[in-house]
Parts: structure tokens; sequence; C-alpha cells
């Protein structure tokens, strides 16, 4: 889906978050349509032939292309990030493999930043590779090792920031810049600061993937990705040919449902701030607790740079390390009474989970100490509750 100019092009963020992308039916519905159907229905046989080869009019033919209420989706999460064209995928997986793959090939290099999520881990540096590509993965917050890695020719650079889960802070300016000299384009995972706070292709990234299933739906369910970027050439040569055939499609119902957490999407992230924010401060105050990872907090090895990046505020999610290792963790989240034990994020009820068992467990060891995963951390992903609530269920935790 790209979008048009049109009047929507003039509407503030949260009226973009509400009314963006909005396509009646002939019903004159209020709320969005669920077009729950994969095919679509011709006059005559010209009509279909003239609309597979492409001289008709633009329409739908079938819902592994295009969708109405996919489009919809698209058309209002381009509109939030301020991009020309939205692709949504049936998780936040498939966006950024489909993205990686629409971006080079056998013979093709890529280089990432270390610090990854666990899938994306192994697309970089276990199914590429088996592909024919090389890559190479860099330490995020280290200028010479980027400057190093991008001194050769590259097809794209791949990214989290913050990162999952030690909320690393890379400089996207930068990195776009070394990039773009290297020939490559430059493909940023937002899941964590979310289109609310970072926009990455104001700061020189090509492409901005996310999983929707985070803080997009952030109720806990279900899943959609999506692929953000302004290159019409690559939309064309690249992305769409690559997702026609090899049918990433997003469900129309799932995308309804993101529609929904759209609208709200501005007002629950401000929230999981606030409550992340004064979490974070109170946690840092606890013996149990040996170091707080938090990129509102001063003490953040990148404050400063998240400050510039991410307008001012520190996210949703804060990682935790606790000085009694693994046994401490798990004790912590066993004794648990309102947080619960998960592996999502981004949800209205707060969550909790022990990457080095859980999100990153087959990431090698030493690997994960590279990332700054240590068996004492846990990620926790701040939810909506009241804030003393959250605080008493900690202390108690911890106490035991």
């Amino acid at each position: 889906m790209t979008t048009d100019k049109k009047a929507s092009d003039n509407w503030r963020a949260a009226t973009r978050s509400v009314r963006g992308g909005t396509a009646r039916s002939g019903f004159c519905e209020t709320s969005e349509a669920i077009f729950m159907n994969s095919g679509y229905v011709y006059e005559t046989a010209a009509e279909a032939e003239a609309s597979f080869d492409g001289s008709g009019p633009e329409r739908f033919v079938y819902s592994r292309f295009a969708n109405p209420t996919v489009g919809m989706f698209e058309e209002r999460l381009a509109l939030i990030e301020g991009a020309q064209y939205c692709r949504a995928t049936a998780s936040g997986m498939s966006a950024v493999w489909n993205a990686l793959a629409a971006s080079t090939k056998a013979g093709g290099r890529v280089v990432g930043s270390r610090a990854l999520f666990g899938s994306c881990e192994f697309i970089l540096n276990t199914l590429l590779p088996r592909f024919g590509v090389e890559t190479e993965l860099v330490d995020g917050t280290d200028k010479d090792a980027w400057e190093k890695a991008l001194s050769k020719p590259a097809d794209a650079v791949f990214l989290e920031t913050p990162s999952n889960p030690t909320l690393e802070v890379i400089d996207i300016a930068f990195i776009s810049e070394l990039a773009h000299k290297a020939g490559a384009k430059v493909i940023v995972d937002n899941v964590f600061a979310t289109p609310i706070l970072q926009k990455p292709m104001e700061l020189g990234a090509d492409i901005v993937v996310y999983s929707a299933t985070k803080h997009i739906d952030g109720q806990g369910r279900c899943l959609g990705g999506a692929i953000l970027f302004n290159d019409k050439e690559w939309h064309d040569e690249h992305l769409t040919t690559f997702l026609r055939h090899t049918g990433p499609s997003m469900s129309p119902f799932n995308a309804w449902v993101l529609l929904k957490g759209l609208e709200t999407l501005s007002l629950r992230v401000d929230q999981h701030i606030r409550n992340a924010t004064a979490l974070a401060e109170f946690l840092t105050e606890q013996p149990q607790v040996s170091r707080v990872l938090y990129p509102g907090l001063k003490s953040h090895p990148q404050h400063e740079l998240a400050m510039k990046q991410m307008s001012g505020r520190g996210g949703g999610l804060i990682a935790i390390e606790l000085a009694g290792g693994k046994k401490a963790a798990f004790s912590l989240l066993d004794n648990l009474k309102l947080i619960d034990i998960s592996n999502n994020l981004g949800d209205a009820k707060s969550l909790a989970t022990h990457p080095w068992t859980t999100t990153h467990q087959r990431v090698p060891a030493e690997d994960k100490i590279a990332m700054g995963i240590t068996e004492g951390m846990l990620r926790l992903s701040v939810g909506l509750e009241d804030i003393d609530d959250l605080k008493e269920d900690l202390l108690a935790a911890l106490a035991v």
C-alpha cells in the first residue's frame, strides 16, 4: 500500500492514528470492515485478464497480494511512520526476513549489530549464509567497528535500537551515512521504540520493520509484521515480487485488530513510558538489583543518544541484572503475583522474561555474553497497571 497525496497528509499524528487509511464500503460502517475473503470476482473474462496483466484499473485480485482491510492497516501505519510505502506481513520475523531477503542475494554481504533478538541472530548468522550471503556482526555501539565493517561494499545493514534485551542504543544517523557509502540499505527494527518515539527514516534509514504483535496490537491478541520504506524501485523490482510469490500475507482479521491497536498506540506508549520510568528509578534503589538498563536513566551507557533519537523518552522496556545470577532471577519470576512470566512485550499487562533461557536460549553462551546477556538478567515489559501495584509486586518478589 502506498500513501498518495490526500487530506490525511495535513492531519496531525493523533488524527492519523484514528482515521488514517479508513476506506468505507457501500454500507458506510463506522468501524473499518473486515474483508475476510481470499479472492475477488470479475464481470467478464477480459476484465480478469486486464486485472492480472496490469492494463486495467488497479483493483484487488487475490488476498495473498492485497486485501482491503490489510490495505487500511498499511496506509494508517505508513501515515504514522511518515513513509510512502508499507507492506504488512504475517509476523514480525516475517517482516525481518522478507526485508533482508529482498535486499540481498547469493554473493552479497550483510552487516548487522551483534545485539539482536534470538531469531534475528539466527537469520544473520545461520540462514543467510546458507543462501550464499556473507554476514558480519559488530558491536553496535563501536563506531570504529562499523567503519571497518562498512569499508567494504555491502547490500544491507540490519540493526535493532534499542536492542533486545539489553536496550543498547545505536546511532542510526552515523550508521546510515557509512552504509550508504558502502552501497547498503539500512534496515532498522524499531519495535522497542515504536513509531511514536523514533522515526529511523528521518535519521537516514531506508527500511523500518515492526513486529506489530508488540505495541501496535498491545494486548496480546494476534501476530503481525510490517515493512515501511520510501524506495519505489526497491518495492516494485524486489519486495513486491518476493512477497507475491512467497506468500507471507497478513490475515484480514489480524489487520483489523491491529487497526484498532493503532487508534490507541500513542496513548498507551505514553503510559508505558511513565510507568517504566518510575519503575526503573525504583529498581535502582533495590539492593538485590546490581544493574538497571533503561535508556531514560542517566546511568544508561547511551543515554544522551537515546534522548536525541527517541524524542527525549526512554520507552517501555527495562532490563535488570540480579547479583544472584540465574537462581535469583528464577526466584524473582516465580514469586511475582501480578507481573506475568511471558516472552511477549509491549502488552497492556506487565510481563517479565529470562532471556538467557527463553528468547535467546538457542544462541551460544559465548555469543550471549558478547551481547551483554547474563544468566542474572531479566527483561521487563512494563504495562499499564497502577505503578504502586507494580512496585509492590516486585518488592515482595525480591524479598523472598
